[in-house]
């Protein structure tokens, strides 16, 4: 089979790469080992309550700041409707709550509260920061990496605000704690700033460069903090829809096993399979562990490329707590995204960041429960299989130890827990060890010494959290801008680049929100259809169609998030005549629930409707 551009990966880079480029009506195939796209931005459900499997603090969707997700769907001109949190998080440290205000002013008074010896040093710290990141920043918005920046654009901005520019240029090879020292002396309050850069990128103040702390400790609070309406289901599932609208195709439950190289040029990929896939572009945007280790030929890659990739370290690995509780234990005051601090003075495993995401979105779960996710470090060797079972019960009662000194009651409100181990994480999305981002981003593996979006192969780039700009969904999306433009341009196609008065497409909706906002965007007969879709539990093991794979769960998702052509294709690979309706109809009888999602109506649809 024969493609333009082959993407491997269907995580938010890989899609959002392989979405660009089906827009510019390249002909693309995305590979992905999973059953869904999203990779760690996705979700999964349990007694109808539906969880968010990774990714859910999302920055990038505001009017300002670094917001490449809002110029990736306003360049892909396909509507998102993402709720605005009224305060990023809050952080629970030494006692006191931090309130993380999106005006930065409001932010530095909490603050000061905790370190008020040090109120006109933060103060000024911030204003240096913000100053600096407006000129160099969001002055004149470029989405891409630093690998790929145009020198020409770059000169542009450094002549436009030159003092900026080369002071913000200093910091390239500093950490964070060397540009922390010039504004303040207390240790303690190096050791907060330990805790953002964590949240952050997953380094230390030590480790972390300053480049990328300067702007990361002011762009959060520029954009905003989101959450897409209805769940992160809509994200993935968005871009999947433009993909197979423009003719993309999806191949899941599929794992390429190696490149194909013809002397010094990436030309396809082989599946585990045995299906050979062609194309003069690859893009690549799992983790360069396995691209050196496993992807390229052996003979390809040279012993001191490969050492120096195997030296670099990843971030640490984290274990989640998925549980459904009581609401009322919750109280009404809580930040639907909290950050534990156990011991200030380092990283352990009881600093935990609680998601209570139904605070805000309404159409998670029952309104008499709330879903609370629990992620955090763990430092436990969790390959000792005899000891599997017992350590995943260890580490649950762990937990919920914790989430109990905040929320008094949590035990006895609990209604349902699920954990997912490091190695749960490794399975699911194939990160080395459960490290949930990839290469750590810390001085001697950061920025321009990561690997770049042009790879020594021609033909083959690379996006993702293992790249230039490292983790978080922003930066990951930058990566998959930059790469689809890497091809655009050499196939002389129209790049996309940010133009005053681009029409907008991402809807801000003011939290909470229930069910029923989320549909009011849609034509009725479609919305019906979404809202009913949106039922199926999508299952892994599915009842209803067990003889056809996972058939039922791949269309409802495809429906719950508007992908009619997706779901219809993803039908009709296995329905040939719809008159015939004893299939559809035994499938919707098996369903688990005990009011059966209406798939007879659903695959109807699709095939007398949409697609006559």
């Amino acid at each position: 089979m024969n493609y333009d551009v082959i993407i491997i990966g269907a995580g938010l880079s890989g899609l959002s790469s392989a979405a660009l480029l089906a827009k510019r009506g390249l002909k693309v195939a995305v590979v992905e080992h999973s059953s869904s796209p999203g990779g760690s931005c996705g979700i999964f459900k349990r007694k109808d309550a539906i969880f968010d499997q990774g990714a859910a603090m999302l920055y990038g969707f505001g009017e300002k700041g670094f917001n490449t997700h809002r110029f990736l769907f306003n360049c892909l001109e396909e509507n998102i409707q993402m709720i605005k949190h009224d305060l990023l998080y809050t952080v629970n440290y030494c006692g006191q709550k931090i309130r993380f205000h999106a005006d930065t002013e409001k932010f530095t008074e909490e603050l000061a509260k905790i370190f008020p010896h040090q109120k006109s040093n933060i103060k000024k710290f911030y204003k240096d920061m913000e100053k600096m990141y407006h000129h160099v920043i969001s002055g004149t918005p470029t989405y891409t990496t630093p690998d790929q920046t145009n020198p020409k654009e770059a000169l542009k901005g450094l002549l436009h605000h030159p003092v900026s520019y080369i002071k913000f240029m200093s910091y390239l090879n500093k950490n964070a704690e060397q540009l922390l020292k010039k504004y303040f002396t207390d240790p303690k309050i190096f050791n907060f700033f330990d805790k953002l850069t964590s949240t952050y990128c997953y380094a230390t103040v030590s480790e972390a460069p300053a480049i990328l702390a300067a702007v990361m400790f002011i762009d959060n609070h520029e954009g905003g903090s989101f959450y897409p309406a209805g769940s992160t289901l809509f994200l993935p599932g968005k871009l999947e829809k433009i993909i197979e609208e423009n003719r993309g195709d999806m191949y899941y439950n599929c794992n390429v096993k190696k490149l194909l190289l013809d002397k010094d040029s990436c030309t396809g990929v082989i599946t585990d399979t045995k299906t050979i896939l062609y194309a003069p572009y690859v893009i690549y945007s799992g983790t360069v562990w396995d691209l050196y280790n496993h992807l390229l030929p052996e003979a390809a890659v040279n012993a001191e490329d490969k050492n120096r990739i195997n030296l670099m370290k990843p971030t640490y690995p984290s274990t989640v707590l998925y549980t459904i509780v009581q609401k009322s234990v919750i109280p009404d005051s809580t930040c639907p995204i909290e950050m534990l601090v156990s011991d200030p003075s380092k990283i352990d495993e009881n600093e935990i960041t609680l998601y209570i995401l139904s605070i805000d979105d309404h159409s998670l779960c029952d309104p008499d429960h709330h879903t609370v996710i629990a992620i955090g470090p763990s430092f436990k060797n969790w390959n000792d299989t005899d000891r599997y079972e017992s350590l995943k019960e260890i580490e649950t009662e762990r937990i919920l130890n914790v989430i109990e000194k905040r929320f008094p009651g949590f035990r006895d409100a609990l209604i349902f827990h699920e954990i997912a181990t490091p190695k749960t994480i490794e399975r699911y999305t194939m990160k080395p060890g459960g490290a949930v981002a990839g290469p750590k981003q810390m001085l001697g593996q950061h920025m321009l010494k990561r690997q770049h979006i042009k790879t020594k192969w021609h033909g083959l780039l690379c996006c993702g959290e293992s790249t230039v700009m490292g983790t978080g969904t922003p930066a990951v999306t930058a990566s998959a801008i930059a790469a689809a433009n890497v091809i655009l341009k050499e196939t002389k196609s129209e790049l996309y680049k940010w133009k005053p008065g681009m029409k907008n497409y991402v809807d801000i909706l003011k939290a909470p929100i229930e069910k029923d906002d989320i549909y009011r965007y849609y034509p009725s007969a479609e919305a019906n259809i979404m809202r009913e879709a949106s039922k199926c539990m999508l299952c892994e093991k599915p009842s209803c169609c067990k003889d056809h794979h996972t058939i039922i769960p791949d269309i409802m998702r495809r429906c719950a998030c508007g992908n009619f052509y997706g779901a219809y294709k993803a039908a009709k690979a296995h329905i040939t005549d719809i008159s015939d309706d004893g299939l559809t109809k035994s499938w919707e009888k098996n369903c688990i629930k005990n009011d059966p999602v209406k798939i007879h109506s659903i695959i109807s649809y699709l095939f007398n409707f949409l697609l006559p």
